[in-house]
């Protein structure tokens, strides 16, 4: 994306003069008053501001000009404003300094010097940019892979933040495609165990004569074929996190040994008689019912209470108010750009197929259609089609047309990625895929308040 530099100066011919000592690969857009400055902030969001301070109506003096200064630093505090200010008049410089201004440049007009002031406000943006996001990435404030905008998810997000620090035994159940694994994932990365090892089985995918030496070991000479030792997975997290995946189709006498294990923390290789203390995070994970499993007698009851010490109940993505757009838009985006096939956004119809479908395979079934229409789709636009969405999708009985649906599934998509965001347009413009100006612009369509200090709509 492009620099972007706002240039507020009511002189037309200084506007020019100025913009003229700009490169091209520069985004200039020019202000001559305060309320025109403040409407192209919004619009353009700016990473560098040239403000000076004589503005009409006091354009002989500074009021004005500190006026817009104080609004541009409440409503974008990360843009860094350059002071303007006449020959004599190093007191308004200095006071705009003390306000949070960044720097000052004094008239006349020097293209050579106002260019390395510009620039130089250009790479502390982009200095400070950086820092805050690896500030943010070692915080955990966000959650790597995860994609959610709706209040269920959410609040899915914040348990598990303030789960993984701890080592309590974690259970984490839902529909298959929902992400389970990307969450087990997410509390190892987020955990003081995050150097250690991750160590993942699926317990439905191994045959139950190879799970048990899969998952505790053996020694050497304990089955025919056993011809060396061997470490199993629990002894491979050691240190770090074991994620059993699909619990519930683990075998009754292997449930047995795992309690032990859970119980005392040592395991016992095929073969073996010297128990081994193993150190691990233990999360779970199944698809189905468990409690209908204990009903069945096809799980322990004791077993299940020592796995669920803390439970994640992943709901599907038809029940996640929102979610399959703003997940289908980041999708599109990260395919996109490595098929190389930037630039991809969906037509009108596709955002309603999105929306109606019911996603009976969760996110994986939509991974599989979002990559098969980055390829499909002729030109920039993805239609229902290349999504293979239109004899899928599910329309309401009140046949709303195209355009009320798409209006509907946008405007519910906007609310609930500024939600997840706590307001933050630069945050929700990426969740949602686009630009922080076209959210503006779609903000003003739909009357969406962008503060969650004014009424909800």
């Amino acid at each position: 994306m492009s620099r972007r530099l706002l240039i507020v100066e009511d002189d037309p011919g200084l506007q020019s003069q100025m913009r003229w000592c700009f490169s091209e690969d520069l985004e200039v857009t020019v202000a001559a008053d305060r309320e025109t400055a403040l409407t192209s902030l919004r619009r353009t969001e700016p990473d560098v501001i040239t403000l000076d301070l004589g503005l009409p109506p006091d354009p002989g003096g500074a009021s004005e000009g500190f006026h817009l200064l104080e609004e541009i630093l409440r409503l974008s505090p990360q843009t860094k404003v350059i002071v303007v200010t006449g020959r004599e008049d190093k007191d308004n410089a200095v006071k705009a300094i003390g306000m949070g201004a960044c720097d000052f440049y004094q008239k006349p007009l020097d293209a050579e010097i106002l260019t390395f002031v510009v620039n130089r406000a250009f790479r502390l943006a982009e200095l400070e940019k950086e820092n805050r996001e690896l500030a943010q990435h070692r915080n955990g404030t966000s959650i790597k892979g995860i994609v959610a905008a709706s209040p269920q998810m959410l609040s899915i997000c914040r348990t598990l933040e303030k789960v993984a620090p701890t080592d309590v035994t974690t259970l984490i159940t839902g529909e298959t495609g929902t992400g389970k694994e990307l969450l087990a994932r997410a509390l190892h990365d987020m955990s003081h165990r995050a150097a250690k090892p991750f160590a993942a089985i699926n317990c439905a995918a191994i045959p139950e004569n190879l799970l048990e030496s899969e998952l505790f070991g053996f020694e050497k000479g304990s089955f025919t074929g056993a011809t060396q030792s061997k470490k199993g997975k629990i002894e491979h997290a050691n240190g770090g996190t074991l994620f059993l995946d699909e619990i519930g189709d683990m075998p009754m006498p292997l449930q047995a040994k795992l309690l032990r294990f859970l119980q005392e923390r040592v395991i016992d290789r095929v073969g073996s008689v010297s128990p081994i203390p193993v150190d691990v995070r233990v999360v779970c994970a199944t698809h189905r019912d468990v409690r209908q499993l204990i009903d069945n007698g096809e799980f322990r009851e004791d077993l299940y209470y020592r796995i669920s010490e803390i439970t994640l109940d992943v709901p599907p993505l038809r029940d996640r108010d929102g979610d399959a757009l703003v997940i289908a838009q980041s999708l599109l985006k990260s395919l996109g750009k490595q098929m190389d096939r930037a630039g991809l956004s969906f037509t009108e119809d596709a955002i309603c197929a999105i929306s109606q479908y019911n996603w009976p395979g969760n996110v994986r079934e939509m991974i599989n259609k979002v990559k098969r229409a980055t390829i499909m789709a002729d030109g920039k636009r993805v239609t229902a089609s290349d999504l293979e969405l239109q004899q899928g999708a599910e329309l309401h009985e009140s046949q709303l047309n195209l355009r009320q649906v798409r209006e509907a599934a946008e405007r519910q998509a906007i609310m609930q990625a500024l939600q997840s965001c706590n307001f933050n347009m630069a945050q929700a413009s990426r969740l949602l895929g686009v630009t922080r100006p076209t959210l503006y612009n779609l903000t003003d369509k739909y009357r969406i308040e962008t503060s969650h200090t004014t009424s909800s709509v």
